[in-house]
Protein backbone atom coordinates (compact mmCIF):
# COMPACT_ATOMS: atom_id res chain seq x y z
CA UNK A 1 0.00 0.00 0.00
CA UNK A 2 1.00 3.31 -0.28
CA UNK A 3 0.93 7.06 1.17
CA UNK A 4 -1.57 9.11 -1.42
CA UNK A 5 -1.99 12.80 -1.42
CA UNK A 6 -5.60 14.59 -3.48
CA UNK A 7 -5.24 18.29 -4.43
CA UNK A 8 -8.66 19.06 -5.01
CA UNK A 9 -11.38 16.71 -3.71
CA UNK A 10 -14.42 17.53 -5.24
CA UNK A 11 -16.36 14.97 -8.25
CA UNK A 12 -12.88 13.68 -9.47
CA UNK A 13 -10.75 14.04 -6.52
CA UNK A 14 -13.02 12.68 -4.18
CA UNK A 15 -13.84 9.55 -6.11
CA UNK A 16 -10.18 8.74 -6.21
CA UNK A 17 -9.88 8.95 -2.74
CA UNK A 18 -12.64 7.12 -2.28
CA UNK A 19 -11.60 4.06 -4.80
CA UNK A 20 -7.98 4.07 -3.19
CA UNK A 21 -9.32 3.44 0.45
CA UNK A 22 -11.82 0.61 -1.16
CA UNK A 23 -9.28 -1.13 -3.23
CA UNK A 24 -6.26 -1.08 -0.25
CA UNK A 25 -3.83 0.65 -2.34
CA UNK A 26 -3.59 3.76 0.12
CA UNK A 27 -3.07 2.96 3.63
CA UNK A 28 -2.66 6.84 4.25
CA UNK A 29 -4.06 9.94 2.93
CA UNK A 30 -3.26 13.32 2.60
CA UNK A 31 -6.40 15.55 1.48
CA UNK A 32 -6.70 18.97 0.44
CA UNK A 33 -9.11 21.80 -1.43
CA UNK A 34 -9.55 25.29 -1.13
CA UNK A 35 -13.40 24.95 0.11
CA UNK A 36 -13.17 23.79 3.79
CA UNK A 37 -16.65 22.50 3.98
CA UNK A 38 -16.15 20.36 1.55
CA UNK A 39 -12.97 18.94 2.33
CA UNK A 40 -14.24 17.91 5.95
CA UNK A 41 -17.44 16.02 4.24
CA UNK A 42 -15.20 14.58 1.97
CA UNK A 43 -13.49 12.90 5.03
CA UNK A 44 -16.31 12.54 6.92
CA UNK A 45 -17.60 10.28 4.56
CA UNK A 46 -14.29 8.25 3.76
CA UNK A 47 -14.16 7.99 7.89
CA UNK A 48 -17.83 6.48 7.75
CA UNK A 49 -16.71 3.95 5.43
CA UNK A 50 -15.29 2.03 8.23
CA UNK A 51 -12.06 1.67 6.92
CA UNK A 52 -8.83 1.30 8.64
CA UNK A 53 -7.52 4.18 7.56
CA UNK A 54 -5.20 7.56 8.01
CA UNK A 55 -6.29 10.91 7.00
CA UNK A 56 -4.17 13.95 7.38
CA UNK A 57 -5.75 17.28 5.61
CA UNK A 58 -1.95 19.08 6.45
CA UNK A 59 -0.39 20.61 2.83
CA UNK A 60 2.59 20.03 4.81
CA UNK A 61 1.72 16.07 4.72
CA UNK A 62 2.30 16.35 0.78
CA UNK A 63 5.95 16.12 0.80
CA UNK A 64 6.41 12.53 2.59
CA UNK A 65 3.75 11.08 0.21
CA UNK A 66 4.63 8.55 -2.80
CA UNK A 67 2.47 9.77 -4.83
CA UNK A 68 0.36 12.76 -5.30
CA UNK A 69 -2.85 13.82 -7.78
CA UNK A 70 -3.21 17.10 -8.82
CA UNK A 71 -6.87 17.08 -9.36
CA UNK A 72 -7.83 21.18 -7.89
CA UNK A 73 -9.61 23.80 -9.63
CA UNK A 74 -12.94 23.84 -11.72
CA UNK A 75 -14.19 21.39 -13.54
CA UNK A 76 -15.68 21.15 -17.21
CA UNK A 77 -19.44 22.08 -17.36
CA UNK A 78 -22.18 22.24 -20.05
CA UNK A 79 -20.60 25.50 -20.72
CA UNK A 80 -17.01 25.08 -20.95
CA UNK A 81 -16.57 24.68 -24.92
CA UNK A 82 -13.33 22.85 -25.06
CA UNK A 83 -11.01 21.97 -21.42
CA UNK A 84 -8.29 24.33 -23.10
CA UNK A 85 -11.02 27.02 -22.18
CA UNK A 86 -10.42 26.50 -18.14
CA UNK A 87 -6.73 27.74 -18.50
CA UNK A 88 -7.08 30.83 -17.21
CA UNK A 89 -9.41 30.01 -14.67
CA UNK A 90 -7.04 27.01 -13.29
CA UNK A 91 -3.44 28.73 -13.21
CA UNK A 92 -4.28 30.22 -9.73
CA UNK A 93 -5.17 26.21 -8.24
CA UNK A 94 -1.98 25.02 -10.12
CA UNK A 95 0.34 27.83 -8.29
CA UNK A 96 -1.09 27.75 -5.11
CA UNK A 97 -0.34 24.14 -5.06
CA UNK A 98 2.38 23.82 -6.73
CA UNK A 99 4.11 25.10 -3.39
CA UNK A 100 2.58 22.34 -1.46
CA UNK A 101 4.57 19.83 -4.09
CA UNK A 102 8.22 21.85 -3.39
CA UNK A 103 10.23 19.23 -0.97
CA UNK A 104 7.68 16.54 -2.48
CA UNK A 105 9.89 13.72 -3.75
CA UNK A 106 7.11 11.32 -5.17
CA UNK A 107 5.13 11.24 -8.69
CA UNK A 108 2.87 13.58 -9.46
CA UNK A 109 -0.41 12.51 -11.46
CA UNK A 110 -1.71 15.56 -12.91
CA UNK A 111 -5.20 15.42 -13.73
CA UNK A 112 -6.92 19.25 -13.83
CA UNK A 113 -7.51 20.35 -17.14
CA UNK A 114 -5.79 22.04 -19.37
CA UNK A 115 -3.82 18.94 -18.24
CA UNK A 116 -0.97 19.01 -20.43
CA UNK A 117 -0.01 22.63 -19.75
CA UNK A 118 -1.05 22.27 -16.37
CA UNK A 119 1.25 19.54 -15.49
CA UNK A 120 4.48 21.35 -17.58
CA UNK A 121 3.55 24.14 -15.26
CA UNK A 122 3.69 21.91 -11.88
CA UNK A 123 6.96 20.67 -12.91
CA UNK A 124 8.15 24.16 -13.24
CA UNK A 125 6.70 25.04 -10.22
CA UNK A 126 7.58 22.20 -7.90
CA UNK A 127 11.03 21.50 -9.28
CA UNK A 128 10.37 18.22 -9.73
CA UNK A 129 12.58 15.65 -11.58
CA UNK A 130 10.46 15.56 -15.51
CA UNK A 131 9.93 11.94 -14.97
CA UNK A 132 8.15 12.25 -12.19
CA UNK A 133 5.16 14.45 -13.23
CA UNK A 134 3.14 12.44 -15.19
CA UNK A 135 -0.29 13.64 -16.62
CA UNK A 136 -3.42 11.94 -16.66
CA UNK A 137 -6.01 11.69 -20.12
CA UNK A 138 -4.77 9.47 -23.09
CA UNK A 139 -6.29 6.87 -20.82
CA UNK A 140 -9.27 7.42 -21.01
CA UNK A 141 -9.05 8.74 -24.79
CA UNK A 142 -7.76 5.53 -25.43
CA UNK A 143 -10.79 3.57 -23.91
CA UNK A 144 -13.59 6.05 -25.80
CA UNK A 145 -11.26 5.18 -28.79
CA UNK A 146 -11.91 1.81 -28.28
CA UNK A 147 -15.42 2.24 -27.93
CA UNK A 148 -15.43 4.33 -31.17
CA UNK A 149 -13.67 1.51 -33.62
CA UNK A 150 -16.01 -1.83 -31.82
CA UNK A 151 -19.29 0.20 -32.63
CA UNK A 152 -18.21 0.65 -36.22
CA UNK A 153 -17.14 -2.78 -35.82
CA UNK A 154 -13.00 -2.26 -36.49
CA UNK A 155 -10.97 -4.44 -34.46
CA UNK A 156 -8.59 -3.89 -31.89
CA UNK A 157 -7.56 -1.40 -29.08
CA UNK A 158 -7.19 2.17 -29.29
CA UNK A 159 -4.69 4.24 -28.86
CA UNK A 160 -4.37 7.59 -28.44
CA UNK A 161 -1.66 10.17 -27.75
CA UNK A 162 -1.55 14.35 -28.31
CA UNK A 163 -3.61 16.82 -26.05
CA UNK A 164 -5.85 15.85 -23.96
CA UNK A 165 -8.41 17.67 -25.92
CA UNK A 166 -9.37 18.67 -29.16
CA UNK A 167 -6.35 17.94 -30.46
CA UNK A 168 -5.76 14.87 -29.14
CA UNK A 169 -4.48 11.73 -31.72
CA UNK A 170 -6.22 8.61 -32.67
CA UNK A 171 -3.73 6.02 -33.65
CA UNK A 172 -4.65 4.05 -36.99
CA UNK A 173 -1.53 2.91 -37.65
CA UNK A 174 -1.26 -0.03 -35.17
CA UNK A 175 -4.48 -1.36 -35.97
CA UNK A 176 -4.43 -4.71 -38.29
CA UNK A 177 -6.49 -3.25 -41.49
CA UNK A 178 -6.34 0.40 -43.10
CA UNK A 179 -8.62 3.12 -41.43
CA UNK A 180 -9.30 5.94 -44.24
CA UNK A 181 -8.50 9.77 -44.00
CA UNK A 182 -12.45 10.15 -43.96
CA UNK A 183 -12.75 7.89 -41.06
CA UNK A 184 -10.17 8.70 -39.06
CA UNK A 185 -11.53 12.30 -38.99
CA UNK A 186 -15.29 11.42 -38.52
CA UNK A 187 -14.02 9.43 -35.56
CA UNK A 188 -11.68 12.04 -34.21
CA UNK A 189 -14.97 14.33 -34.35
CA UNK A 190 -16.57 12.01 -32.24
CA UNK A 191 -13.86 11.96 -29.92
CA UNK A 192 -13.66 15.38 -29.29
CA UNK A 193 -17.50 15.69 -27.84
CA UNK A 194 -17.51 11.98 -26.28
CA UNK A 195 -17.05 13.17 -22.89
CA UNK A 196 -20.15 15.79 -23.52
CA UNK A 197 -22.85 13.78 -23.72
CA UNK A 198 -21.57 12.95 -19.84
CA UNK A 199 -20.94 15.96 -18.74
CA UNK A 200 -24.37 17.22 -19.87
CA UNK A 201 -26.34 14.50 -18.59
CA UNK A 202 -25.25 14.56 -14.91
CA UNK A 203 -22.71 17.30 -14.77
CA UNK A 204 -19.48 16.01 -15.37
CA UNK A 205 -17.09 12.63 -15.60
CA UNK A 206 -16.56 10.54 -12.86
CA UNK A 207 -16.34 6.85 -13.04
CA UNK A 208 -14.23 6.99 -16.77
CA UNK A 209 -11.48 9.20 -15.05
CA UNK A 210 -11.29 7.86 -11.53
CA UNK A 211 -11.17 4.32 -13.04
CA UNK A 212 -8.28 4.94 -15.11
CA UNK A 213 -6.50 7.61 -12.63
CA UNK A 214 -6.50 4.67 -10.01
CA UNK A 215 -5.17 2.16 -12.66
CA UNK A 216 -1.79 4.80 -13.39
CA UNK A 217 -1.56 5.14 -9.43
CA UNK A 218 -1.11 1.52 -8.77
CA UNK A 219 1.08 1.49 -11.80
CA UNK A 220 3.27 3.68 -10.11
CA UNK A 221 3.25 2.40 -6.37
CA UNK A 222 3.04 -1.29 -7.64
CA UNK A 223 6.63 -0.72 -9.94
CA UNK A 224 4.68 -2.34 -12.83
CA UNK A 225 6.67 -1.20 -15.69
CA UNK A 226 3.24 -1.41 -17.94
CA UNK A 227 3.25 0.87 -21.51
CA UNK A 228 0.65 3.53 -20.54
CA UNK A 229 -0.71 6.50 -23.32
CA UNK A 230 -0.34 9.18 -20.51
CA UNK A 231 1.45 13.17 -21.07
CA UNK A 232 5.24 12.83 -20.44
CA UNK A 233 7.51 15.74 -20.84
CA UNK A 234 9.49 15.53 -23.59
CA UNK A 235 13.17 16.26 -24.04
CA UNK A 236 13.69 15.37 -27.93
CA UNK A 237 11.09 12.34 -28.29
CA UNK A 238 8.89 12.70 -30.97
CA UNK A 239 10.86 15.63 -32.45
CA UNK A 240 9.82 18.47 -29.56
CA UNK A 241 11.08 18.84 -26.35
CA UNK A 242 9.86 21.23 -22.87
CA UNK A 243 6.24 20.29 -23.61
CA UNK A 244 3.85 17.52 -22.23
CA UNK A 245 2.00 15.93 -24.23
CA UNK A 246 0.34 12.68 -24.80
CA UNK A 247 2.63 9.53 -25.38
CA UNK A 248 3.03 5.60 -24.82
CA UNK A 249 5.20 5.37 -22.05
CA UNK A 250 6.66 2.96 -19.35
CA UNK A 251 5.29 3.46 -15.67
CA UNK A 252 6.54 2.50 -12.72
CA UNK A 253 8.05 3.58 -9.08
CA UNK A 254 9.58 6.56 -10.15
CA UNK A 255 7.16 7.39 -12.58
CA UNK A 256 8.24 7.25 -16.66
CA UNK A 257 10.92 5.29 -17.25
CA UNK A 258 10.76 4.82 -20.54
CA UNK A 259 8.88 6.94 -23.24
CA UNK A 260 7.89 4.79 -26.38
CA UNK A 261 8.68 6.39 -29.87
CA UNK A 262 5.97 4.79 -31.83
CA UNK A 263 6.45 5.17 -35.90
CA UNK A 264 3.39 7.33 -36.52
CA UNK A 265 2.33 7.58 -40.69
CA UNK A 266 1.92 11.10 -42.15
CA UNK A 267 -1.93 11.55 -40.92
CA UNK A 268 -0.63 10.60 -37.31
CA UNK A 269 2.69 12.70 -37.11
CA UNK A 270 1.04 15.78 -38.48
CA UNK A 271 -2.19 16.42 -35.95
CA UNK A 272 0.74 15.42 -33.00
CA UNK A 273 2.84 18.46 -34.07
CA UNK A 274 -0.33 20.54 -34.23
CA UNK A 275 -0.75 19.23 -31.16
CA UNK A 276 2.72 20.26 -29.59
CA UNK A 277 2.34 23.48 -31.12
CA UNK A 278 -1.15 24.11 -29.93
CA UNK A 279 0.02 22.88 -26.07
CA UNK A 280 3.50 24.65 -26.57
CA UNK A 281 1.16 27.69 -27.00
CA UNK A 282 -0.92 27.09 -23.96
CA UNK A 283 2.07 26.59 -21.66
CA UNK A 284 3.13 30.06 -22.55
CA UNK A 285 -0.14 32.20 -21.57
CA UNK A 286 0.54 30.34 -17.68
CA UNK A 287 4.22 31.95 -17.23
Amino acid sequence: MTDLAVLGTGRIGGEVAYLAAVTGLAKRLVLYDSQKQLLQAQVLDLLHTGIDLEISTSTTDVRDCDICIFAAGIARDPTVKTRADLLQANIPAAHECGGALRKFEGVLITVTNPMDANNRLLQDRSGLDPCRCIGFGCQVDSARFSLALNEREIAGAGSVLGEHGEHQVPIFSRLNMEVSEGMRDEILGHLRTASMEVITGKGGTVFGPAYHIIALARAVALDQRVTLCCSCILAGEYGHQDISIGVPAVIGREGVHQIEEWNLDPWEERNFDVAAQFIAGLYQHTR
